[in-house]
């Protein structure tokens, strides 16, 4: 069988014959599975058949997908405004008037920003996003995804509003990147959400992994909007920068108001009729479709199910036996793991670290480091869904490591050959450049939007929220904590840092290979059945949907590997 795809193997029955049963609109009753699609499990016919007669939703032309896409879109509009953060508080730190307001007068009466304040002013929207991620992700549980993000963009603008009031008190604007960071964090979990379970599941993996082409759009943007002020001397420099987050903010307002309501989230409160015409605008089908009712049918058991089980509680995240736990504790890792690839190394002192290379204008080395990425991130657009997650991520870890150790030796070994008060080097600065340029490409086209696609798809419902809140707190956290101390440690040890990050890829890449199972073209449901059945990560390309098997299907042989662990590599 083969791993690209989640071939069928057994055939469903007709379209026709599919009407879901339910008492009402409440949800207070369970569902009840009619007989045809009981013995979906049942009957076995071959691969052919299934196409002809699967009653799954059907995959249309990508052109009578292009609406749904650009209602994503909005939805992942949400991550330009983290990108835009991200790419202006670069220069902002440079900037000659955010220094004379901000940083502190050395003995020759020049302002500067010391490290302390540099680490706190650049990493605390990283606290806010992982505060607000945990707190604020609730609003999507209790009034639905759609209003949840838009209270999340309100407080994001409440905070854009105190940093640009803010006029010569560094704490002031301290506080608003908090503020503003609540707002973005909230977003993170709401965006991606909304995205993988609103989304056809052949489209899931592109139209998530969009949030992040919004990240690298943001990041992208706000690099090209701080060359163009930075030759002004006045608060223009970075007061136009912050100012037009309002414009964005708005921007994503009015795309939501286009935007259809998760259909899960509406069959967990009972709103099925919603529910189904939420899935025919995502899916382009008529809400009396067949397939839309199986769907239908298939989510509402789900969602019944889960609601069997009473209302789920923090405790439930340590559950072992319904692998909640075990998937909690991948997605803290996996968003861990992406910025532990040492990629805000470069986003957030891209500046910096080129203008210790030797070049007389790092700005614009950084608007080529936003290009670079934005535009590869499209490409994984393709790669995610094409290649599959895991093999994206494995690509990705090794390629990134191999050129994380060819950056550092260069910067440790040749970049000042006579001594660190001496001229740098412009051949080492140059390559050391390059590969920067290399290894933002396999981090934008591999763990950059696929860690959020992990982590958007792999919970089961009823506690997505909350494992998702805490998976992208640990991305928050360990964002925080990195570009808090990388002035400390570049101080430090200088270049000899780009090694602590090649052995957190090497263990990225171990991770991937031994815990990641492989999630291309499931639904939701589909992907909590795999988790359940405790199919080994290294064989889940494999695995088929128990609705989908057939008489020579061999589930065990999934869950078990004697070969020694390196044999499984091969």
């Amino acid at each position: 069988m083969s791993s690209a795809d989640h071939s069928a193997v057994s055939t469903p029955v007709q379209p026709d014959t599919v009407q879901p049963t339910y008492s009402n609109n409440s949800g207070a009753s369970t569902p009840v599975l009619n007989e045809p699609l009981d013995k979906l499990k049942e009957s076995q016919v071959s691969p052919g058949d299934w196409e002809e007669k699967d009653a799954s939703l059907p995959v249309r032309p990508f052109s009578d997908y292009i609406t749904v896409c650009l209602l994503c879109l909005c939805v992942a509009f949400g991550g330009f405004m983290f990108g835009w953060d991200t790419g202006t508080i670069s220069g902002f730190i440079n900037q000659t008037d955010f220094l004379r307001r901000f940083g502190s007068t050395n003995s020759e009466g020049v302002r500067y920003l010391s490290q302390v304040r540099t680490g706190l002013v650049v990493s605390i929207f990283n606290i806010g996003c992982a505060l607000g991620g945990i707190i604020l992700s609730k609003l999507g549980d209790v009034y639905g995804r759609k209003f949840g993000l838009s209270a999340v963009v309100g407080i994001y603008i409440i905070g854009i509003i105190i940093q640009i009031a803010s006029i010569n008190k560094w704490y002031q604007y301290f506080i608003g990147r908090i503020i503003s960071g609540l707002g973005v964090g909230g977003i993170a979990v709401l965006s991606p959400m909304l995205i993988g379970e609103s989304a056809p599941k052949h489209l899931r993996g592109p139209l998530v992994s969009c949030y992040q082409l919004m990240i690298t759009a943001g990041i992208f943007l706000g690099y090209c909007t701080n060359y163009g002020t930075r030759n002004y001397s006045n608060s223009v420099q970075w007061r136009v920068p912050l100012g037009l987050g309002f414009a964005w903010s708005l921007f994503m307002l009015g795309g939501l108001t286009r935007v259809p309501e998760s259909p899960r989230y509406l069959c967990e409160v009972g709103k099925v009729e919603e529910a189904k015409r939420s899935l025919a605008i995502s899916n382009k089908v008529s809400v009396d479709d067949p397939s839309l009712l199986a769907e239908l049918d298939i989510i509402m058991s789900g969602v019944e199910a889960e609601k069997l089980a009473g209302s789920a509680s923090w405790g439930e995240l340590f559950s072992t036996k319904t692998k909640v736990f075990q998937r909690l504790l991948m997605g803290i890792l996996i968003q861990a793991l992406q910025q532990l690839t040492g990629n805000n190394y470069f986003f957030y002192y891209g500046t910096s670290i080129f203008g210790s290379v030797g070049l007389e204008d790092s700005f614009q080395t950084s608007i080529i480091i936003g290009v670079i990425n934005f535009a590869s991130t499209f490409g994984a657009l393709y790669t995610v869904e094409h290649f599959g997650r895991r093999l994206c991520l494995l690509w990705g870890a090794a390629t990134m490591m191999a050129c994380m150790v060819i950056y550092a030796s260069v910067g440790v070994t040749r970049l000042h050959p006579n001594g660190m008060d001496a001229p740098t080097s412009q051949g080492a600065g140059n390559c050391m450049i390059c590969f920067t340029m290399f290894y933002i490409f396999c981090y934008a086209l591999t763990w950059a939007p696929i860690a959020w696609v992990v982590t958007a798809e792999v919970f089961p419902l009823r506690v997505k929220s909350k494992c998702m809140s805490l998976a992208s707190a640990s991305n928050w956290l360990w964002g925080f904590l990195i570009s808090f101390f990388t002035p400390f440690i570049t101080g430090a040890i200088n270049f000899y840092y780009g090694y602590v990050f090649v052995g957190c890829l090497c263990f990225s890449f171990f991770y991937v290979f031994f815990f990641i199972p492989e999630s291309k073209g499931l639904t939701l449901e589909e992907i909590n059945e795999m988790w359940l059945e405790g199919v080994l990560p290294w064989k889940s390309a494999d695995w088929v949907p128990a609705a989908k098997r057939g008489a020579g299907y061999d589930a065990e042989e999934l869950k078990h590997d004697d070969k020694p662990w390196y044999k499984r590599m091969i």
